[in-house]
C-alpha cells in the first residue's frame, strides 16, 4: 500500500511534539519578566531623580504609568511605521483575496476558510516585487494585522506549498503571537534605552547616588541580554506553533516541509545571481518565514539530490549535535533539521509519507557515536567562549582591588589570554587539507565550529559574502554541491581587508579557485581561509592565526604595562 502525500481532510487535530514547549506559557513568561524588569529599573531611576525627598508610593505609580504608556504608544505606532518602512524600502503593493486567489488558488480558500473558522478578517495582504522567497506576518491587533509576501515564494513553490506557508503566518495571528512578539521587542528595547539613560544621570558628587547609578546601569543591561534571548526563545517557540497551525488548517505537513527546503533553494539562487544576500532577506531576518543564514546548505541539497534521504542528511546536524542547541539560542528560528521532524511526526499521525526519508534520517541519528558527540563537548564550549570568560574573570579579580585601572588592565588581560587560548585550538597547524566538497561537509554530523577540519574545495567565486558590502573582504565559493562562505584576513590586519575588499574581489568574482581552510560549521557555515589559487595561477593568502594572536599577545602586554605601572 502506497502512503499519501497529504491528508484528505483539512482542520484535523493533531498532538503536538512535547519538545516544542508550550507557546502560552512562552508568551507570559516573557512579557511577565520583561515588564518586571522594565519596571524595577524604571522604579529605580525614579528613586535617584527623587532621591532628596522620596515617595515611594508616588514612584512606583509613575514608574508603571511610565513603562505602561511606552509600550501602549509603542505596541500601536509600530504597525504603522511598519507599513512606512515596507512602502519605502520594498514597494509593497497591497492586494485583495481575488489576486492572490490568481496566483495560488489553494491559498485564497486556506486564508478565507481560517478567518471565517476563527472569526477574524482578512489581514491586509501584501506582495514585494522581488523573488527571494519570503512571508511574514505584524501588526499590534488581530484583525488589523499585515500578513506579506514576496513574488519568489510564488515563483519557487507549488499552489499547495504556498498555501502552507499562508497557513504558517496566519497562525501567527491566530495566536496573538505576531502582537506579543512586537510588545516583547518593544519591552526589551525599554530596558537598553533605560541602560543609555542611566549611564547619563548627573551624581550630583554624591557616592551613594554615583553606587546607585552604576547599579542601574550594569542591571539594566544584564536585563537587555536576557530579555534578548527570551525573546529569541520566545520567537522559536513561536514558528514551531506556527507550522503546527499550518499543518492542521490544511492537513498537509509535508507541503511545509518541502516549502521549507524550497525557500532555502530559492534564497540560494537569488543569491547566486545578485552576487549578494538579498536586502529583503536580511531586513526581515527575524519576521520572516526562514532564517536565511541556513539557507546555502539546505537550498543546495535540494537542488543537486535526486535522492531526498541526502537532503535528510544534512539535517543530521540540526537534529544531534550539541552545537546545533548552542547556536540556535541565537537564532529567531528553530534549525531547518528540527521544524522538519516536527512537520513529519505531524505526517505519521495523519498516516501519510513522510518527506526526504526522515524517519529513517533520525533512525541513524539514534546510532551516531554519542561519545564522539557528546565527549568535551562542555570544554570546547569553555574554549569557545573563552574570550567573554576571560573578560569576565579579569573584570572580577580586578573588582578585588577597589582600583578602576586593576578592573581594566584585569580585562584587558583577560581578553588577551582568552584570544590566545581560543587561537590555539581554532587554528592548530595546517598540514594536508583533504578535498572534499560542501554537501559532505554538511553532513558530518560531528562537525564543530571550534575544532575546524582542514580542506580542499574547488569551485567558482560568486560574489562577495555580506549583503551591500561593496568593501567586503568575504567571498561566496559556489562548488558543485553547494554554496559557502569563504572568510579572509589579511597580514595587514584591517585596513588590509578594505584594501582587498576595494581592490581585488570585483576582479576575482567569476573566477574558478582551489580554496584551502578550517571548515566550521555552524547555522551559517563558513571556511576560514588560508589561501586560495585561481586558474590562472593567482594565489591570495589568509593570515587568521596572524593577528589573532597579535591582538592576543598585544593585549597582555598592554595589560601587563598597566598593572607595572600602577602604585
Amino acid at each position: 500500500m502506497t502512503l499519501q502525500a497529504r491528508s484528505t481532510q483539512t482542520s484535523v487535530k493533531l498532538t503536538l511534539p512535547s519538545r516544542i514547549g508550550n507557546l502560552p506559557f512562552a508568551s507570559m513568561m516573557t512579557i511577565g519578566l520583561l515588564f518586571a524588569m522594565v519596571f524595577g529599573l524604571s522604579a529605580g531611576i525614579m528613586f535617584i531623580l527623587e532621591s532628596e525627598q522620596p515617595n515611594s508610593q508616588l514612584i512606583l505609580l509613575k514608574s508603571v504609568g511610565i513603562t505602561l504608556l511606552f509600550n501602549a504608544t509603542s505596541f500601536f505606532i509600530a504597525p504603522f511605521l511598519m507599513d512606512l518602512c515596507q512602502n519605502w524600502l520594498y514597494k509593497t503593493q497591497w492586494v485583495n483575496l481575488e489576486t492572490i486567489a490568481q496566483l495560488s488558488p489553494e491559498s485564497a480558500r486556506v486564508i478565507d476558510r481560517v478567518c471565517q473558522q476563527h472569526h477574524i478578517k482578512v489581514p491586509r495582504l501584501g506582495i514585494i516585487d522581488d523573488e527571494n522567497p519570503t512571508a511574514f506576518t505584524f501588526g499590534s491587533v488581530r484583525n488589523g494585522a499585515r500578513l506579506v509576501v514576496s513574488k519568489g515564494l510564488f515563483t519557487y513553490l507549488d499552489d499547495e506549498e504556498v498555501a502552507t506557508v499562508y497557513a504558517h503566518e496566519l497562525g501567527h495571528i491566530v495566536h496573538w503571537d505576531f502582537a506579543l512578539m512586537t510588545l516583547a521587542s518593544t519591552l526589551s528595547q525599554m530596558t537598553y534605552l533605560i541602560y543609555t539613560i542611566a549611564r547619563r544621570l548627573p551624581t550630583m558628587g554624591n557616592d551613594n547616588i554615583e553606587k546607585a547609578i552604576g547599579s542601574i546601569t550594569f542591571t539594566a543591561y544584564i536585563f537587555y541580554e536576557i530579555g534578548l534571548y527570551m525573546l529569541l526563545s520566545l520567537s522559536r517557540t513561536r514558528e514551531y506553533f506556527a507550522d503546527y497551525f499550518a499543518a492542521e488548517v490544511t492537513g498537509n505537513p509535508n507541503a511545509l516541509s518541502r516549502a521549507l527546503v524550497k525557500i532555502a533553494y530559492g534564497i540560494m539562487e537569488e543569491q547566486q545571481k545578485a552576487g549578494t544576500p538579498s536586502q529583503l532577506i536580511q531586513g526581515t531576518r527575524a519576521l520572516g518565514i526562514y532564517d536565511p543564514r541556513a539557507a546555502a546548505s539546505t537550498g543546495k541539497a535540494y537542488q543537486i539530490s535526486s535522492q531526498p534521504a541526502k537532503v535528510g542528511r544534512v539535517f543530521l546536524w540540526d537534529l544531534f549535535n550539541p552545537w546545533g542547541w548552542w547556536m540556535e539560542l541565537n537564532s529567531t528560528h528553530p534549525l531547518t533539521g528540527k521544524r522538519v521532524r516536527a512537520l513529519s511526526n505531524y505526517a505519521e499521525q495523519l498516516g501519510l509519507s513522510i518527506e526526504f526519508d526522515l524517519g529513517r534520517i533520525v533512525n541513524e541519528g539514534k546510532t551516531l557515536s554519542k561519545q564522539k558527540l557528546y565527549r568535551g563537548f562542555f570544554l570546547d564550549l569553555l574554549l569557545y567562549t573563552a574570550v567573554p570568560i576571560g573578560i569576565f574573570v579579569g573584570l572580577g579579580m580586578g573588582a578585588i582591588s577597589n582600583k578602576p585601572q586593576t578592573m581594566i588592565a584585569g580585562a584587558i588581560m583577560g581578553y588577551g589570554i582568552g584570544t590566545v587560548i581560543t587561537t590555539l585550538v581554532m587554528f592548530p597547524n595546517f598540514k594536508t587539507a583533504t578535498p572534499t566538497d560542501v554537501l559532505e561537509l554538511m553532513s558530518d554530523p560531528y562537525a564543530s565550529p571550534l575544532r575546524g577540519q582542514a580542506v580542499q574545495l574547488q569551485g567558482r567565486l560568486i560574489g562577495r559574502g555580506d549583503a551591500g558590502a561593496k568593501l567586503g573582504s568575504d567571498v561566496m565559493l559556489e562548488t558543485p554541491t553547494g554554496h559557502i562562505y569563504l572568510h579572509y584576513a589579511s597580514a595587514f590586519g584591517l585596513l588590509g581587508n578594505l584594501w582587498f575588499g576595494a581592490r581585488r574581489v570585483h576582479h576575482l568574482i567569476g573566477t574558478e579557485v582551489t580554496a584551502q581552510g578550517w571548515f566550521r560549521r555552524g547555522i551559517c557555515s563558513w571556511v576560514d581561509l588560508t589561501e586560495f589559487v585561481t586558474a590562472d595561477g593567482t594565489v591570495v593568502k589568509s593570515f587568521h592565526r596572524l593577528w589573532s594572536f597579535i591582538w592576543g599577545f598585544s593585549a597582555i602586554g598592554l595589560a601587563s604595562i598597566i598593572l607595572i605601572k600602577l602604585p
